[in-house]
């Protein structure tokens, strides 16, 4: 047996949401490559030992889709070669959404229909198709801009100083409201989360370094100039004795406003703005942290006011994350990489 197939078989016999029969075919040929016999096997099974040998003939003679014929309403049927080519040709062109609509494509088709959702995703995988989700990209990508946004960047690390540091800032605006998740749990519960009453929304201006996991995190009625303005006034006291801290931010608007400029150019400013090539944020480590944030706040958590729900985004982002910054900084790093769409077939 084939690596790929003892995987495949594996996965269909864990599978509890696969059909219970051919799960316990898919066992029954696992056992075999392990070794077992066919006495063996049928005695752990509560079978007979000729239905694994012929369970394991109908796996010779026509691989994982053969164990999905039955004889009783079996309506599963083996596609032949030139239907496997069509079906994947059709599915690389239609990028179908859910084996529900390739089992309808198939019956329309070929007049077959497939026995069961796992044996069919077990022949999609023996034709080299899996399940996608799209990545989402920007949709304006400057490749040779990130490559020397990257090598400036690279420099600049290369030759910080002993009192100069290296932020990276950004805003962000969290509403007020439950984002349930995925989670495990005893499955006889049937989970539950109160949703909030309100869509308040709370506007935070803060800043991260990445060598030390500190944080200057200012709540502000709206992100603009005038909130760039106390967001670097609070990073300037962060470092009282650093001769320079470099900080990274996007292009918005107000970024470029003329007052932060005119604050910028004071004689005792020690701030020095660096900009992020536009339309890439995966370049903003920053942004990575406000996942964490969701992760760990708003995820499957409800709180009753707004107030609450905003000590404790502020809490986590001031308090948690510098006290924490060993266990989070694996997820907030500066490992950038060059997007480009020409590594992507862009779905339209």
């Amino acid at each position: 047996m084939s690596p790929a197939d003892r995987a495949d078989l594996t996965a269909l016999a864990r599978n509890g949401s696969a059909a219970h029969r051919l799960a316990r075919r898919a066992n029954a040929l696992v056992l075999l490559d392990s070794g077992w016999s066919c006495e063996k096997v049928a005695l752990a099974l509560l079978l007979d030992d000729d239905t694994i040998r012929r369970w394991h003939g109908l796996f010779v003679a026509g691989g994982i889709e053969g164990l999905t014929r039955f004889e009783a309403g079996g309506s599963a049927c083996q596609i032949n070669g030139e239907e496997q080519e069509k079906l994947k040709s059709w599915v690389a062109a239609t990028l179908p959404g859910s084996t529900r609509q390739i089992g309808a494509w198939m019956e329309k088709e070929f007049g077959h229909v497939y026995a069961g959702r796992s044996g069919l995703i077990a022949l999609l995988h023996r034709l080299g198709l899996e399940y996608h989700k799209p990545e989402v990209i920007p949709r304006r990508l400057d490749e040779e801009k990130q490559k020397a946004f990257m090598a400036s960047y690279d420099k600049l690390l290369n030759s910080l100083a002993d009192d100069e540091a290296v932020l990276f800032a950004d805003a962000v605006h969290p509403t007020h409201a439950v984002r349930p998740a995925g989670c495990w749990a005893p499955s006889q519960e049937k989970l539950a989360i109160e949703q909030t009453s309100g869509r308040q929304r709370i506007n935070i201006h803060g800043a991260v370094d990445l060598e030390t996991g500190q944080t200057r995190m200012i709540e502000v009625e709206t992100v603009d100039a005038a909130s760039t303005i106390r967001l670097l006034e609070a990073i300037e006291a962060l470092y009282p004795m650093l001769a320079i801290i470099h900080v990274f931010l996007d292009n918005a608007r107000y970024h470029h406003a003329k007052i932060v400029a005119e604050w910028l150019a004071q004689p005792q400013r020690r701030i020095k703005l660096h900009f992020i090539p536009p339309y890439c944020p995966h370049l903003n480590p920053i942004e990575r942290l406000w996942g964490v944030m969701h992760k760990h706040v708003t995820y499957n958590k409800s709180y009753a006011t707004c107030t609450q729900f905003a000590d404790a985004m502020l809490g986590f982002l001031r308090e948690k994350v510098p006290r924490n910054w060993p266990r989070f900084r694996d997820s907030i790093t500066d490992n950038f990489r060059v997007i480009s769409p020409k590594d992507f077939r862009v779905v339209t």
